[in-house]
């Protein structure tokens, strides 16, 4: 029974380092800059 605890424990924390990667890695990814929109409105400048 604590063999398999102990299993069960280091899967969770292996999943939980490789969930914290993939959102770090996603977030690094996204474009930074200036966004500048031309509508009726007039002109909409927004940073990312």
């Amino acid at each position: 029974m604590a063999r398999s605890t102990l299993y069960l424990l280091i899967v969770l924390l292996v999943v939980g380092v490789a969930v914290l990667g993939v959102l770090l890695y996603q977030e690094e990814q996204q474009e930074s800059g200036v966004e500048i929109d031309v509508g009726k409105g007039g002109i909409s400048v927004e940073t990312k």
